[in-house]
């Protein structure tokens, strides 16, 4: 049975979807299912009007799942601040650098610079990468066992040179499915929050944080709503 609490007026359902990854036994992807993505924007929709007329204009969101591990963590650090097309085609040289698999990660570690930089990788990048990889083999960062609060868990990602606030909160909304998790410095979900709230102007990130946060404990569905939302209407 899903663990369930009250918070905020809000039910609070932690009930992540786990699955084994084929061809990787060792890898679980963890994230919100689709049906704790249900209930919890049936949640905020009931209190919230503005939520559930966009729900009605653009139908519930698909669940976001990435595997659990420092994989998934190093294609957040592909992704920063390029298009998402781009980091699709830079992570695929990037696993067939690396030997095919990412979370190999004496091989990543192993990897020359140049060839990272062959692969897509800016410098500074490249070097995000390997200082990761040293993170986890030296044992410093253990994705099976990041702390249960997220601001803790945030601030020991964030530790590793190259993992900002958003990285970190990405990869704990999409690869450990927690469901509090609002990474307001994503320029897609500030824009749709703005709309979403009819703001004048697009929040900056302090002002999205404020905004959201009557939406405790759901922020994380709020987010993927809001993705879904974006790629709707910015076509």
């Amino acid at each position: 049975m899903p663990a369930a609490a009250m918070a905020g007026g809000f039910r609070t359902r932690v009930s992540p979807v786990l699955a084994i990854v084929p061809g990787r036994p060792y890898t679980r992807i963890m994230g919100l299912s689709a049906a704790t993505l249900a209930a919890s924007l049936a949640d905020l929709a009931a209190v919230h009007p503005a939520i559930a007329a966009a729900l009605a204009a653009h139908g519930p969101p698909e669940p976001r799942l990435r595997p659990r591990g420092a994989s998934t963590m190093m294609r957040a650090i592909v992704a920063q601040q390029v298009s998402t097309k781009a980091a699709a085609s830079i992570w695929d040289r990037l696993v067939t650098a690396c030997g095919g698999n990412m979370d190999d990660i004496a091989a990543v570690a192993a990897t020359p610079f140049d060839v990272l930089r062959a692969a897509g990788l800016s410098g500074q990048k490249a070097g995000y990468v390997h200082a990761l990889a040293e993170a986890v083999a030296s044992g410093r960062i253990d994705f099976a066992a990041l702390p249960t609060d997220d601001e803790q868990a945030i601030t020991l990602l964030s530790s590793v040179k190259g993992i900002g606030r958003w990285s970190a909160e990405i990869y704990l909304l999409f690869a450990e499915g927690r469901p509090d998790i609002f990474p307001a410095g994503d320029l897609a979900l500030q824009i749709q929050l703005g709309r979403l709230l009819a703001q004048p102007a697009r929040p900056t990130e302090k002002q999205a944080r404020l905004l959201a946060e009557p939406m405790r404990p759901h922020r994380g569905a709020l987010s993927i709503m809001l993705w879904h939302q974006y790629n709707i209407t910015a076509l």
